[in-house]
Order: C-alpha cells, then structure tokens, then sequence
C-alpha cells in the first residue's frame, strides 16, 4: 500500500475526499488503470494561520503489489507501507487451569479477547454489573439517587473509558493501535475511526462495542462473572495458585490484573500483600466549559461552523513557577462534565461526550501536576491525598454529591463567586459556589491561575470571564504503579501481570487496550491452553 500525505484542500473543494484521491494518483503518475484502490487513509484540520484547510492521506492500492515499494519516493509525500501481520506465539506447556484477568476496561477487555481468541477460555472478573445495569446505576445517580460503589462511571463493564468522549489518540507509534482499531470497527465503531486524526467513537456508540466485543469473548469459551470484587491473590512457592472473590475462590497460575486507576481496595490489598508499588505521577483540578461556539471560532476564527470542519478540539499546556505543568487532559467537545465519585462522600468530576458531539459546552479538565516528591514517595499518602480532595469538595458542595464551581473570572480573583452569564454548568447533580482555590493547597491553586492566565493568551475562549470551572478533578490517572519486569510479571510474584492504568503502564483507552494485548501475548508465550476446556 502506498500512502500519500499532505494533500491540502480549501473549505470550497465541493468533494474534497473524490480530490484527494485524484491528486494522489495524479502525483503518482499512475493511469486509472494500474490502480486497485484508493481512499482516505487520515484526513486533519491546519487552523495555525486563521484560514483552515483539510489535509488529507489517502492509501493507494495497485493491482500489481510489486510494483508498489518502487514507488516509494515519488516524491517526498509518498511511502510504502504493509498492513501490519499480527502474530501472538503460544507455548508449548499446558496451564493447569484457565487464566484470570480481572477488570472489564479496555486493558483487561483486550487481554481476554486475545486470549480467547488463541483458546485459554479467560474467566474475567467484574467488580461492577454489565452495561445494561451500570447504565442504569448512573443514571439512577445522575438523578439524586444514592451511589452504588461498584456501579458508577468509575466500575462496571468497559470501565471508566466507557463514560468519556471514546477517543482513540496515542502519541505512542505502537502497531498494536491498529489491532485494536480494528477490532472496534469489526465490532461496530464507526468507520471514520479509521482515518480520523482524532478518532472518537462517543460513549453512546462506545457502549455497543464493548458488549459485542464481550460476546466474542463469552462465544469462545470465556467466561465473563460481574459483580464479582478480587479480594485477595493466593500463593504457593512464591508464585500465584489462585484468587479470592466475593463469589468464592478460583485457582489460577496466571492472573493479569487491570483493575482501572480507582480501585483503591485493590491498592491497599496489594500493598497489605507486600507487593513493590511506587508513586506514580497524576494531576488534579477541575472541569472548565466553554461554549463549543466560542472555542470553535478561537480555533477557526471566521470559517467556525463550516460543515466540513469537526467540532473543535484543543490541548494546552504551560510550565508554571515551582517546576510543575499546567494542562489541558481529556478535553471534550459538544459534551458534558459528568458526577465521577466512587467513593461516599466524595466528589469527583469527569467529563464525556456523545458520538454527535452535539451538546452546546465544551469541557476540559484543566489540572496540575503532582508526583511523588508531594508524598513522601509514598503510594498510601498518594491515594489518600486523591481522597482528601474528594471529601473536601464534597463538604464544599453541601455533601449531597452537588459539585464545588466557581466562574474563571472569579476564580482567578480569588472570589468564591459563581457569576453564571453564558455559559450554563452542566454537573448532573447541581453545582454550589465556592472558593476552589481554597480546597486545593495553595502552590497548587496558584499554579492553576498561572496556568489559566497563560491559557488566555493562548486560546480567545479562555478570556471569556464566565466560562465554569466545576471540582474536583481528582481521577486523571493511577497515583501508583506495581513494579513489573520485561516479561510484563510482577518483579515479586511471577504469575500476576500488572496491566493498563491501574497498574499504572497506561493512560487512555487505546494505551490501556495496547497494554491488556502485551500482558496477555507475554501470558501466551510461555503457556499452553489449559487442556479439556
């Protein structure tokens, strides 16, 4: 396959995909004849000099492959590329009894899937209940009902991912990316994913997805057991013999752990266990909302709204005094900021968006950088930190799951005002005025209006005054890691395999994914089947 980049069109172009397509082959050289295929490979936005056109990589096949690598070179736009050829050695020593993974997130969802798909049969453990029944508990939730711990937007089937905006970007040039692509669109994500620069499947569609691709699972032998919480790792001779849960006790010699960056029962078990963790770096903040309108026209100024232009998008960062980072994480476009709490009596914020991206607010987190240096390098003080803050904006917001808020100008003053004008907040559960400033230590809350100050020289809709800022936004990523060595094992239990964001070797739902496809490949390797399944 030959891909050929940088094809730029205007706004005007009346069918800018059919163009692209012929201006490859044109610069190819190629008669019609020659080629089999042709069509979008990534299409982008260039909006930095205030005019935006569509860059367009479009994939040429021909009829003779052959001939394709000589190609290669044509011009300094065009290479040569093969579809990569995936292949997952298996060992030649039968398990004695089926792997566990334990967690339905994207790690431990793509960790069963090809585990399954080469006939360990997984049995996959789900602390939380199936997607029909978690979408009932957050709406439920969302409503003013009461929270069911182990059914929320942080626990449940697909995982915390499955509440987001589904997005599919990596900066990692990982050729597993493509295996998990693929495997969404076999399962029903929309096929724009494949060529999108920033493919997002929306957690409406996303939800779909994750059922099917646990069906496939469930249709090759594995088994899936929700409302099922690992409450303890059995030993023999220092290796993994089985696990604990509240459904009883399962033997296992290979067990991959992806437990999603809020199980904190999970940490403390493993920490009880004397298992090597190690404080990982995250972030904490709030949520901000624009109006989509307002970041669509910083982002492209007078051609905002052209129908062939995606919502807007943006990310920034600013290093700040002290050595930290102030940063844009997760940002949502057309979405809504979400209640994320896990825990009673704590407050956490997120946000999500649908597939139409449609809503009226934008939203971002807007977070700080915090590492081990502010824990002592202590994982416990780590987590207990996170919870910390949650407790605190819970209090602040009237302890009924109402969220702390307070408008940028305001906030940037030091106010403790909530001076609503256009932009209206969109927390299910209501918000409350409040000094965010004050629920956060004060290098931190510093940093954050040094960040917010930078962030309007940036991007026009950060000036705005009235734009919301929603509290708190604890859950960016694990506080912790469990070391784990080259063969993807705990360095101190051969048999457990750390995996994805709780582990703390993931960020995102492709990462995750990426890293439940490694652990469960480096299970394979050295392992057979068990036999008689």
């Amino acid at each position: 396959m030959l891909l050929v980049r940088n094809i730029r069109l205007p706004l005007t172009c009346s069918d800018p995909g059919a163009e692209a397509v012929r201006r490859a082959r044109r610069m190819l050289g190629l008669p019609a004849g020659k080629t089999a295929g042709g069509g979008i490979a990534k299409l982008s936005v260039d909006a930095r000099h205030g005019k935006p056109v569509l860059v367009y990589t479009v994939a040429i096949t021909l009829n003779d492959e052959g001939e394709e690598s000589a190609l290669a070179g044509a011009s300094p736009c065009v290479c040569f590329t093969r579809k990569p050829d995936f292949h997952f050695p298996v060992g030649q020593m039968p398990l004695a009894h089926r792997p566990v993974v334990v967690g339905l997130g994207p790690a431990g969802l793509f960790a069963a899937l090809l585990l399954a798909r080469h006939g360990f049969c997984p049995l996959v453990l789900e602390r939380g209940p199936a997607l029909e029944q978690r979408v009932q508990a957050v709406q439920a939730f969302e409503k003013g009902g009461a929270l069911n711990q182990d059914a929320n937007i942080q626990f449940g089937e697909g995982g915390a991912g499955t509440f987001s905006d589904g997005k599919l970007t990596t900066r990692t040039g990982d050729a597993l990316c493509a295996y998990v692509t693929e495997t969404f669109l076999k399962h029903g994500a929309p096929g724009n994913i494949a060529w999108r620069q920033k493919p997002h499947v929306g957690t409406d569609l996303l939800r779909g997805v994750i059922a099917a691709i646990r069906a496939e699972i469930e249709s090759l032998g594995g088994t899936v057991l929700f409302n099922t919480r690992l409450t303890g790792i059995e030993t023999r001779g220092g290796a993994v013999c089985g696990v604990k849960t509240t459904a009883g006790e399962f033997a296992c010699e290979q067990l991959i752990l992806a437990v999603g960056h809020s199980a904190r029962d999970t940490f403390s078990m493993l920490g009880g266990m004397g298992l090597p963790l190690e404080c990982k770096p995250f972030s904490v903040g709030f949520r901000a909302e624009h109006l989509q309108t307002e970041i669509d026209r910083s982002l492209y100024h007078g051609a905002a709204g052209h129908p062939a232009l995606p919502r807007g998008e943006y990310q920034l960062s600013q290093h700040v005094d002290g050595g930290r980072c102030v940063y844009t994480f997760c940002m949502c476009p057309g979405g809504t900021v979400c209640a994320a709490a896990s825990e009673e009596g704590g407050v956490v914020t997120n946000g999500m968006s649908l597939h139409a991206r449609n809503g009226r607010n934008a939203n971002a987190a807007v977070v700080v950088s915090v590492d081990g240096r502010d824990f002592d390098n202590d994982p416990a003080k780590a987590v207990a930190f996170q919870r910390q803050l949650e407790q605190a904006a819970f209090r602040a917001g009237g302890g009924n799951y109402a969220a702390p808020a307070e408008t940028v100008g305001s906030f940037l003053q030091g106010a403790g005002r909530l001076d609503l004008g256009n932009v209206q907040p969109t927390y299910p559960r209501g918000v409350v005025p409040c000094d965010l400033g004050s629920l956060l230590p004060g290098e931190l809350s510093a940093a954050l209006r040094q960040g917010l100050t930078a962030f309007g020289r940036k991007m026009a809709a950060y000036r705005a005054p009235d734009a919301v800022l929603t509290g708190l936004e604890t859950r960016t990523s694990s506080p912790l890691r469990l070391v784990r060595g080259t063969d993807f094992q705990c360095v101190a239990l051969p048999g457990l395999y750390p995996c994805g964001e709780g582990a703390g070797y993931a960020g995102g739902i492709m990462t995750a994914a990426v890293d439940g496809l490694r652990c469960a490949a480096a299970l394979m390797e050295h392992n057979a089947p068990p036999r008689g399944l």
